[in-house]
């Protein structure tokens, strides 16, 4: 079963700590709960995840936000700092904030940056349960609803909770065993106190309904949340700021907010929420509780049942488990079908938490939390970082089958585009359009004061090889011509404007995200101006259409970033300034090996790579570690790739699953199911390449669903671990090419197949499945 469960309730030694490691998560793509269990006073915490402080309105608001009222640069900035780099070689980050930040006519802050919000709780009133026994609360991956379960006073008590995306609700379900013993008092807790909140109404009730609308104080946001109470049964009254229900045999309460943000510049301002909100509201109170249960499931199942893994752990998951998910977390490392179960439940729960988070038609990305928050002043202001963080989000959706999820992101980037060609005119005197190390809802695309981590405009492209990866997973080439390939060549014109010569053209200044000194041609930035020029031209001999000289000319003159250092590493930068005994966090100039494609194993880099990822060790937070999981499995290493997983859910794991930072950040549950998935299926060297790094625990098992580039969904048993067996249903006509030892010893199919070595080949017909049976 693909369940997380626990035999007590979401209790910490304070209300964050039980949020963020204990609590569990509904989302639904827009709205975020997070359901603690409680007896007496239930929370549920509650996200809509538009809610933000800063942008229009907030003080100084505009700065930054490609609006056109940036102050002047300082003429000559950006020249002084390249002559100085290319005279001494070097600028300390320290020095490099203040030098850069005149580029950008900063003066030291973030101007009206703002943070994520959290909207407020529902707090359900129950009073003293009595004695309690046969407790359970869990989270149900298949079917996306959350469920608390116990006995009190000789009566069975059931909740249940989901947050549905085709009604744009959160639905919660109160029901007990026999009739006549659900009583309870509804509060919709939505900061009041809390000055970030100008004077507005109150939470009032009015015919079971709860409504708080309000401004934001920052930045005059408008929100607005309605909680319904239904009663099946019993009585229910309008209290001061609550409704009471006394005696009812079941009660459904259905929540909905939304604000007035849109993300449109640069007012991005859009209508109030009011009627939209009372419409979710009134047509979900509309229907029956079964209906709308039975909706959610089968939309979420849609998405989460595409893929399925059995890595040897089917016989503990099979039956009802052993034990609660977070003695499981305490007890890993054993060996055996506990584990395999535990690893995975990890890679369902990745596959679940992005489907919460991001949606088709979600207004925005997943952040660093995905969707959910519990405080006013979250960690790194809950945005998006752009220097791996938000890219790692969707690292495994292609991958997994959930392209449509991608789609926010596509969104935001495209929305990214009008500030950020102001950004690059002000700041570059170039074309196209940049966003620096992290950003907001309102097209902040500017820089900031904190040393290590402020300047990073090649995220402009490391963000457009998602959009080109898009289109590489489903081979739509209207896609490509009319949105994919026109951002691509933006990106890359900003790229031609800024290259500078120094024997080859390189990224000057150039920092390695968050370590070193600023300097020319750092590994990562001329890694990711590679893969970007690259697929630029890719994308256009896919059209059929010129590229230009200029790219094609930039693209054969550009260091690659690729050289080998004094002890065999990878290095970081263009000087051989590697310490072997560095530990840090952020391995950016490995980028060419993941998520780039310009390392192969097995190869002089690939070795390099392989010596840097030693001297760094398997240590990091969590989203390190995921990046890892990812690197060790491209290099052919299923093993150390697994050790890299262990790691993970030993050290960088909550009880209820959440990886930490720490604090919590989503992206290292995201990079951890994308690095399984990478360890069973690889297709970016133009070979669908079967177990490419499968380590020794997993000797029996098998897969469905995991997609490759080409647009084919593949599905492989394996025994002993030596495939016997690979299904393929094939994204498009023409010829696939499948890799694996296994195929040496030949294989069989119902279509003519020959075997170049390790590679199986046949013609494929779109939307033909195909069963290969090795030997």
């Amino acid at each position: 079963m693909l369940t997380l469960w626990y035999d007590r309730p979401a209790d910490g030694p304070d209300e964050h700590d039980a949020w963020e490691r204990l609590a569990l998560p509904i989302g639904s793509g827009r709205l975020g709960a997070m359901v603690f269990g409680r007896l007496g006073t239930e929370r549920v915490s509650l996200n809509e995840s538009t809610l933000w402080t800063g942008g229009p309105g907030s003080k100084d608001a505009g700065r930054g936000y490609g609006s056109g009222d940036w102050p002047s640069p300082r003429p000559g900035v950006l020249d002084e700092v390249r002559r100085r780099i290319a005279e001494e070689g070097r600028i300390e980050p320290g020095e490099a904030v203040g030098l850069l930040g005149n580029v950008a006519g900063m003066d030291g802050h973030i101007p009206g940056f703002g943070a994520y919000q959290p909207f407020g709780d529902l707090l359900l009133d129950f009073g003293t349960p009595g004695e309690v026994r046969d407790y359970r609360r869990e989270l149900d991956l298949t079917t996306a609803i959350a469920s608390v379960r116990y006995t009190a006073g000789g009566v069975r008590f059931t909740r249940e909770h989901f947050a549905s995306h085709p009604a744009q609700a959160v639905v919660i379900r109160l029901a007990a065993d026999r009739p006549g013993q659900v009583s309870l008092t509804v509060r919709l807790a939505a900061a009041l106190a809390s000055p970030r909140i100008r004077p507005a109404s109150r939470v009032r009730p009015e015919r079971g309904r709860l409504t708080f609308r309000g401004e934001l104080e920052d930045n005059g946001l408008r929100f607005e949340g309605q909680a319904q109470v239904l009663a099946e049964g019993g009585r229910r009254t309008d209290q001061d700021g609550a409704v009471a229900v006394h005696g009812a045999d079941a009660v459904t309460l259905v929540f909905s907010a939304g604000t007035d943000y849109a993300g449109v510049h640069p007012g991005y301002r859009g209508a109030d929420p009011h009627e939209e909100v009372t419409s979710r509201v009134d047509r979900a109170s509309a229907r029956s509780y079964t209906a709308l249960r039975a909706e959610h499931v089968a939309d979420h199942r849609e998405l989460f049942d595409r893929v399925r893994l059995d890595i040897g752990g089917c016989a503990a998951a099979s039956a009802r488990e052993p034990v609660p998910t977070d003695q499981a977390i305490a007890q890993y490392g054993a060996g055996g079908p506990g584990d395999r179960a535990l690893e995975t439940l990890l890679f369902a729960y990745g596959r679940y938490l992005l489907i919460a988070s991001s949606r088709q038609d979600s207004p925005l990305p997943a952040n660093l939390q995905g969707l959910w928050n519990d405080s006013p002043a979250p960690p790194w202001d809950g945005d998006w970082h752009t220097n791996i963080n938000l890219q790692m989000n969707y690292w495994p959706a292609e991958v997994t089958g959930l392209g449509e999820c991608v789609r926010p992101l596509l969104r935001f980037v495209d929305r990214l585009r009008a500030p950020g060609r102001i950004t690059a005119a002000t700041m570059f005197g170039a074309s196209g359009w940049v966003v620096h190390q992290n950003t907001n809802p309102f097209g902040f695309t500017g820089v900031h004061d904190w040393p290590t981590s402020f300047w990073f405009p090649e995220a402009n492209a490391w963000l457009a090889q998602h959009v080109y990866e898009h289109y590489l997973f489903n081979g739509d080439v209207r896609y490509l011509r009319e949105y994919a390939y026109p951002l691509l060549s933006e990106t890359a014109g900003f790229w031609l404007d800024n290259l500078t010569e120094d024997h080859g053209l390189v990224v000057s200044p150039s920092h390695s995200p968050e370590h070193g000194p600023f300097s020319a041609g750092a590994a990562s930035s001329q890694q990711i101006v590679w893969d970007l020029l690259a697929n630029t031209a890719e994308a256009a001999d896919h059209l059929g259409i010129d590229p230009g000289y200029h790219l094609l000319k930039a693209l054969g003159e550009l260091d690659e970033g690729l050289r080998v250092g004094s002890f065999g590493q990878l290095q970081e930068w263009r000087e051989d300034w590697d310490d072997p005994d560095d530990t840090h966090r952020h391995i950016s100039h490995l980028f060419a090996l993941h998520p780039g494609r310009r390392i192969r194993p097995c190869t002089e880099y690939g070795e390099a790579a392989r010596v840097t990822l030693d001297h760094r060790g398997d240590g990091g937070t969590g989203w390190s570690r995921a990046w890892k999981i990812n690197l060790w499995a491209r290099l052919l290493d299923g093993d150390r790739a697994h050790r890299l997983l262990r790691e993970q859910l030993k050290h960088s794991t909550h009880p209820n699953l959440w990886s930490t930072h720490p604090p919590f950040q989503i992206d290292g549950n995201l990079g951890t199911t994308a690095g399984i998935a990478e360890m069973l299926l690889q297709s970016h060297a133009g070979v669908v390449d079967v177990l490419p790094a499968l380590p020794s625990a997993w000797p029996y098992g098998s897969f469905d669903g995991l997609r490759a580039r080409g647009g084919h969904t593949v599905g492989v048993t394996w025994k002993e671990g030596v495939v016997v067996e690979v299904r393929l249903t094939s994204g498009h006509d023409g010829e696939v090419r499948l890799r694996n030892p296994a195929f040496l010893s030949g294989c069989s199919t119902r279509v003519p197949c020959t075997v170049e070595g390790d590679t199986a080949v046949f013609q494929a017909v779109t939307g033909h499945t195909y069963r290969i049976v090795v030997g």
